[in-house]
């Protein structure tokens, strides 16, 4: 008797370590803590609502799909070490949700030396599109896209006095690329151009310039906190400038780390902010379910990641493997998240194109 309970005992060990493993391992690098920790929480929390809503109903052929996220504090380095332990030690199947420029440039030779698939890295870095990287699959526009829309937009209603501000890294590189791209469509020079440390941002001189030149907007290449500073160092030496500022600051914690300074600042999208897209809808609808009032861009951004990484998945068949992941997004064309088209190929990793502007409104919400 005493040994039939022993094979038994044997036996579910064995199951429950079998139902242990029926999972699927996402990685995830990204600043928790540090200057862009109230975005990265939103947009994980979107990507959580659609990846929870899955696993409720049976998760993936039956297995839940885990994601394991570490924090890199927003420093590159950290975040190298993080995706090298979630590949090489968790044998994570996909990464996903990586966030920052400078810091998926340092986890892009683990993801090819390994062959895992990134997906939606939370980053519109052009690097990232062109040249293609093989295990790179964007799934929003880039900064160029929207720092040249942002410009485009301010020459069209009359403003030509534009200030361009951005931190002194790949990101901001890029951004000023865009936007200058725009200021050269509307034959405009800038009034201002600076950049500033990434890692001590000191806006006394830019704010001051920006005030002497009577800059009428400014155009703003910063995360998170450094661009928090920035705008309450414009207002401090007196400017009454425009300031846009790009996605990657579209979270509900910017505009309170804003406070009284955030109305009338405009956040260029990357994803619509309207009901009347599905996307919208299915997010806005399943957060009020789990008693979240607003559904915030950065948390959009998050959802519709988790909706592309779930297809993906699903076309991985009952084994979702590297490969598999990688053939199943190589070979997604015209998939609908609800009113926006995903479309890649072995030849284009960028996912989405769509752009567009919004502006915070005094009681605190982003509108179109």
């Amino acid at each position: 008797m005493h040994s039939s309970y022993k094979t038994l005992g044997a036996m579910l060990l064995m199951l429950a370590g079998a139902a242990c493993q029926a999972q699927i391992l996402i990685g995830q690098t990204a600043g928790y803590s540090g200057a862009v920790a109230a975005s990265v929480k939103e947009t994980g929390d979107g990507a959580r609502l659609y990846i929870d809503a899955v696993n409720a109903k049976g998760g993936i052929a039956g297995q839940k799909i885990e994601l394991i996220s570490l924090d890199d504090k927003f420093d590159p380095k950290l975040a190298a070490e993080n995706a090298r332990k979630l590949i090489e030690e968790q044998n994570v199947v996909a990464l996903f949700l990586t966030r920052g420029t400078p810091h998926n440039e340092a986890i892009a030779p683990l993801l090819d030396k390994h062959g895992v698939p990134l997906i939606a890295p939370s980053t519109g870095a052009m690097t990232l599109h062109q040249p293609l990287r093989k295990h790179i699959f964007n799934v929003r526009a880039t900064y160029q896209r929207e720092a040249e829309k942002a410009v485009s937009h301010l020459a069209t209603i009359g403003i030509s006095r534009i200030a361009l501000v951005h931190v002194d890294d790949s990101f901001g590189e890029d951004g000023l690329a865009g936007a200058q791209k725009g200021m050269a469509g509307a034959k405009l020079t800038p009034v201002v151009l600076e950049k500033f440390n990434r890692a001590k941002p000191d806006f006394s001189k830019i704010a001051a310039a920006v005030a002497s030149t009577q800059a009428q907007a400014v155009v703003l290449i910063a995360s998170g906190g450094a661009a928090v500073d920035g705008i309450k160092a414009i207002r401090a030496a007196g400017s009454g400038a425009q300031v846009v500022t790009l996605s990657n600051n579209a979270s509900g914690g910017f505009i309170k780390s804003l406070g009284e300074h955030a109305r009338g600042v405009i956040v260029t999208q990357v994803f619509p902010q309207s009901l009347n897209y599905g996307l919208v809808k299915e997010a806005t609808d399943m957060a009020r379910a789990g008693g979240v009032a607003e559904v915030s861009p950065a948390m959009l951004e998050g959802f519709a990641a988790a909706k592309v990484l779930v297809e993906a998945l699903r076309r991985s068949g009952s084994k979702p493997s590297r490969e598999k992941i990688q053939l199943a997004l190589e070979g997604l064309s015209k998939f609908d998240i609800g009113g926006l088209e995903v479309n890649f190929s072995t030849k284009d990793h960028t996912g989405l194109d769509f752009a567009d502007l919004s502006i915070i409104t005094s009681d605190g919400r982003f509108r179109r």
